[in-house]
């Protein structure tokens, strides 16, 4: 028993070695391996490696996973008006560079989250002070947060971090200002929407006058082709009357007779002062059996 304690002894202090010249890289994590205290490698890939025992080689690890930094309160920004905005925004970033970010952080996140927060900021700053309320809250909010990302990308890739997106969430009026803005936006809204009703008050009278010049014309063309269909009529109706004319003038002449002789006596009391004799009463003589001299 004795000699066994010894070997047991040895063989824990080897496994122990062993374990310690072992280690899992997981996959949300970098890791890099110091010798001596100095980086000799750094590993991004997940796995099982191998290193020296301590103190000849040691490794730390680093959350390479996408973190979020978001504003506990909004910044408040100037404008070029002179007026100031409450922005609330977020960033997504995430360690690119192990090794960069170590000698500038170390393994402090938090440090590297404060550097952000303050190049988010002056980025912030930078380009909505060139801006008016307007552009800021509508035109432009596309373009600002594209800028900030650029200029925070910029600054922050030195340090070995890659920001991934920056979003302005929120932009808020100070309490001083709202009613302001508010009422300027209204007068605006009131003269685009006068602009809008006079526009369309031109356009209907427009629409109208187009509209009664092509009922002119159309009226006047229908007129012009009742007028031609009435002449044909007309005209045909003459030929008609001629040829039955033709055929027994005397029987056309009485029929016409008796329609004038329907017109003049339509009414009653209607009296007239001819001689029995006259062309009127032609066909009421005894020489067509009508009438006596």
């Amino acid at each position: 028993m004795q000699r066994l304690f010894p070997a047991l002894v040895g063989l824990i202090i080897l496994l122990a070695v062993a374990l310690s010249c072992v280690f899992i890289v997981r996959e949300r994590d970098a890791a890099l391996v110091f010798t001596l205290g100095e980086v000799r490698k750094t590993i991004k890939e997940p796995g099982l490696y191998f290193k020296l025992p301590p103190p000849f080689e040691t490794v730390t690890f680093l959350d390479k996973r996408l973190q979020t930094i978001e504003t506990k309160n909004p910044e408040r920004i100037q404008t070029a008006e002179k007026k100031n905005l409450l922005i609330d925004s977020f960033v997504k970033w995430r360690i690119e560079d192990p090794r960069l970010f170590y000698v500038t952080f170390g393994a402090n996140d938090r440090a590297a989250v404060e550097r952000l927060q303050a190049q988010i900021r002056d980025a912030l700053n930078a380009s909505v002070n060139v801006r008016t309320v307007k552009a800021v809250i509508s035109n432009e909010r596309d373009a600002i947060m594209r800028e900030i990302h650029s200029n925070v990308q910029g600054r922050a890739k030195p340090l070995g971090v890659e920001v991934v997106d920056v979003r302005l969430r929120r932009i808020d009026f100070v309490p001083e200002i709202s009613e302001s803005v508010f009422r300027r936006m209204e007068a605006e809204r009131k003269q685009e929407a006068n602009r809008l009703r006079a526009g369309g008050f031109a356009d209907s009278e427009r629409i109208r006058a187009q509209a009664e010049r092509e009922r002119e014309e159309l009226l006047a063309d229908a007129y012009a082709k009742s007028e031609a269909i009435r002449g044909d009529g007309d005209g045909q109706a003459a030929a008609i009357y001629a040829k039955a004319y033709g055929k027994n003038p005397e029987f056309y002449a009485f029929y016409k007779s008796l329609e004038s002789y329907q017109a003049a006596f339509g009414k009653k009391n209607d009296t007239f002062v001819l001689s029995p004799k006259s062309e009127f009463f032609e066909f009421w003589s005894n020489e067509h059996g009508v009438l006596d001299k």
